[in-house]
């Protein structure tokens, strides 16, 4: 029996017993699910709601996968058992899906290269390549914690071959380990798990830097000034899209558009609310600039692609309008473009851009319909527990605030309420 199925008969277990005289388990899945939540920091952010908890908590029971980093010290806490009584076997077979701090995974890799003597196929990259283009369109339609332990065993392994290679497979090798590494940084990201996304972050920067590629290097420097952003550290993203931007006459179209358009968001992030006109401004020559070069992105890179995609400039653009308490200019974007963004099939995606659309609503002083598109984000957020999604919320509720009393603020403090406080 694999350990995935050991531990999680061993999960329904702790749940289930003592059953009653009817045979009835003690605990549903549901409220074992408010158990786990309620377990958590109360200052958490990004766990799933209710439903979508004990969705997973029926994967984790059927064996399908095992529990993630993230609820391993909830079982712990609300069992009253250790982490290794519990989930022993996963720890002695895939012991990278539990680490997340560097020095282990460093070391790790270390290792392999003093004992690895048997030659590295160069046909292992492409396999990765391929698995790590798999991941990001398995992402399309997971929720962000589906893929972390394959995706995180899978970085180990490379990390292990990739110190065995020689040049040129080796630092090719390390490039593939910087994508699976900017990979995971997103899942956590997208999850809420900030402090995670910004371990694996730092990782892709030390893998990117290995591979001697000035451009995987700046593309790590974007993601980590995208974290910077999501934490709302304006200043912060300006100072890594800078450090990106300082070196522009070198890097190739898709990394400049990527670091002009987080520019702009961290001119808008460091400007919010109390902008006079100036940050605007300077958002859209960011941007205009960002659009000059996207017919020109054109290179054999697997990542970046986003910027590449049907109104990408116009999401941003929305996006800093909205930040910046603009809501005719982003409505008139936002309505334009979102049933397009619908059709894309990008759940998660298109669930933060109507969250944002919601907000420059209730800006241009429309609770109804800010509401009415929140109902539509509040469904989705449940449904795949992307806390990207509830910041949004989050932000919607606080540009609400002005009809708390009123029949529209009721309305989003029961939506926001029905998803266990954690919007």
């Amino acid at each position: 029996m694999s350990a995935a199925k050991v531990i999680g008969a061993r999960l329904r277990r702790l749940r289930e017993e003592p059953r009653d005289e009817h045979g009835r388990a003690h605990r549903s899945r549901e409220k074992w699910a408010l158990m786990l939540r309620s377990a958590a920091d109360p200052a958490a952010d990004g766990l799933p709601g209710i439903k979508s908890l004990a969705k997973m908590i029926a994967q984790w029971e059927r064996g399908d996968h095992v529990p993630g980093p993230i609820y391993r010290p909830l079982y712990a806490k609300v069992t009253g058992k250790a982490e290794a009584e519990l989930f022993g076997e996963a720890m002695r077979s895939s012991a990278p899906v539990a680490r997340h701090d560097a020095l282990p995974l460093a070391s790790a890799a270390g290792a392999a290269s003093r004992r690895r003597s048997a030659p590295v196929a160069p046909e292992l990259a492409d396999y990765f390549a391929e698995q790590l283009a798999g991941h990001y369109r398995a992402d399309r339609h997971l929720g962000p914690f589906r893929l972390i332990p394959t995706a995180a065993a899978q970085y180990e392994l490379l990390c292990d071959l990739a110190a065995g290679a020689q040049a040129p497979l080796r630092r090719r090798l390390w490039s593939l380990a910087a994508g699976f590494a900017a990979f995971l940084g997103w899942l956590y990201q997208d999850g809420g798990d900030l402090d995670r996304s910004a371990h694996w972050h730092d990782l892709m920067l030390e893998r990117a830097h290995r591979s001697h590629d000035p451009q995987l290097v700046a593309f790590a420097l974007h993601n980590k000034a995208m974290l910077l952003a999501d934490l709302g550290d304006g200043r912060g993203v300006l100072d890594l899209t800078g450090a990106v931007l300082a070196y522009s006459p070198g890097l190739i179209p898709k990394v400049r558009v990527l670091a002009l358009q987080q520019s702009a968001h961290g001119v808008s992030l460091a400007a919010g609310d109390d902008d006079t006109g100036e940050a605007a401004d300077e958002c859209a020559r960011l941007l205009d600039d960002a659009a000059a070069l996207v017919e020109r992105v054109d290179d054999v890179y697997p990542w970046g692609g986003a910027c590449r995609t049907t109104h990408y400039l116009d999401v941003q653009r929305a996006t800093y309008l909205t930040r910046l308490g603009r809501a005719d200019e982003a409505l008139t974007i936002w309505e334009r473009i979102m049933p397009a963004l619908v059709e894309s099939g990008a759940r998660r995606d298109v669930g933060v851009f109507k969250a944002r659309q919601a907000q420059a609503y209730a800006s241009r002083r429309e609770p109804e319909q800010a509401v009415t598109v929140a109902g539509e984000v509040v469904a989705v957020a449940e449904e795949t527990g992307s806390a990207r999604m509830r910041r949004e919320l989050r932000t919607l509720g606080e540009r609400m605030r002005p009809w708390a009393s009123e029949r529209p603020g009721r309305r989003l403090a029961e939506m926001l309420a029905g998803m266990g406080g954690h919007a």
